[in-house]
Parts: C-alpha cells; structure tokens; sequence
C-alpha cells in the first residue's frame, strides 16, 4: 500500500538530492542558483525549437541582449480560431506567423520569442529565444510590442479571444510556460502584462482579464 506524502515532506526531500546531486543540477538550473531552486523547480515543458517545426532562417542576425528579461507580455494572435488542436497544426501556425512577419511586416523573423497553440503546443519564435530561455542570463530582442522589445518576453497565444475564451489546453500551456520563464529569469508573476497595458491595442482580448487569474496561477506553480 502506498503511503500518501505531503508536499513539505516532497520539497524536503527535494533539497537533500539537489545537494546529492551536487554540481550537476546547478549546472542544469543555472550556476547561481543553490540548491534550494532544486526543491522548487518548474519542469521545463517541452518547447519545438525553430528547427524541429520548420522555420525559416533569420534574414539578418538576431541582435542578444545581454541582461535578463523583467517580464512576460501575453499576446493573441488575432488569426481564426482553428478547431485543429494538433501538433501538425501548431507547427504550421507558426510558420504562417514568421511568413506573415517576415513578409508583409518586413521583420527579420517572427516577432515574437515563443508561440502557443490552441492545443497547448509550445513553440520557440524568434531564433536563439529557447537557448536563451534555457540559460536564463540573456534574452533575444524581440518585434512584439513597442517599447518593451529588449526587456520584456513575448508569448503569441494562437486565436482570436475578444468575444470568446481560449481552450483549456491553451490556457493550461499558458500557465506552464510562464512558471517556467519567470523560474528561469528571476521574473515575479506580478510581472506578467497583456499587450495593450503597452500600446494602443485589443491584444490580447479577453485573455487581458484573465491575467490576475494568471499571475495567481503561476505563483502557485513557483511555491
């Protein structure tokens, strides 16, 4: 019979294997962190790099900022809300973005630095931005809202939400990918924005109410 174990009981015994495993898993989180961020970690979810769903090259070199990011800014992508929630479709929604940025924006690549499906399939955006992510030291300088392009990073939720609400999967990804990137940046979950808390815009709709909710659901996750 198994014996229930409670979550103090779970983060405790986390921190006496972050120590066991010594300099390996620090290496894994990021040199200075101690072994403490082991107890309380947020797994990386799985992110397709550009590679894997078939980007483009940059048409010039993505410029690297050289400081970590302050906060997260959500997006909508305004396109139709797709009822195809697969892997397939996620893949191809983020090519159609980098097309539509690269082509008619006149961009260098996709605006954004990581891309959300209405199945909850993350992908990497701009180029460079999951090596960044995964080091948690720099950050590449996005196109995705004026103003806050080297500090802040972009997450493109696939759809339109200004009269309806996101799938679960999304939102469910959302609230993932977030932890995640303010675990890996040093980001407090108040710093979580919409779009239009910057520029003249209805992005990212109804998702931009939903924020509190957000922050509140990504602090839990970090503990």
């Amino acid at each position: 019979m198994s014996v229930p174990v409670s979550r103090r009981a779970a983060l405790r015994g986390a921190v006496l294997l972050g120590a066991a495993a010594g300099a390996s898993a620090l290496t894994q989180l990021g040199g200075g962190r101690d072994a403490r961020a082991v107890a309380t970690r947020v797994d990386q979810p799985v992110i397709a790099n550009c590679a894997t769903w078939g980007a483009r090259p940059p048409s010039s070199p993505v410029s690297v900022v050289q400081s970590r990011p302050n906060k997260i800014i959500v997006h909508h992508t305004a396109f139709p809300n797709t009822t195809d929630y697969s892997l397939a479709k996620a893949y191809a929604n983020s090519r159609d973005i980098q097309n539509l940025h690269m082509d008619s924006n006149g961009w260098l690549d996709s605006g954004q630095h990581f891309t959300n499906s209405r199945g909850g399939h993350l992908t990497e955006g701009r180029h460079g931005s999951l090596y960044a992510l995964l080091h948690g030291q720099t950050m590449v300088q996005g196109a995705h809202c004026v103003g806050q392009n080297s500090q802040a990073i972009g997450i493109e939720n696939d759809g339109i939400y200004l009269t309806v609400q996101p799938p679960a999967a999304l939102w469910n990804s959302l609230i993932v990918f977030c932890a995640f990137t303010c675990q890996q940046y040093g980001i407090a979950p108040s710093e979580i924005y919409g779009h239009k808390d910057f520029n003249n815009t209805q992005c990212p709709g109804l998702l931009h109410g939903r924020l509190p909710e957000l922050r509140a659901a990504v602090a839990a996750r970090l503990g």
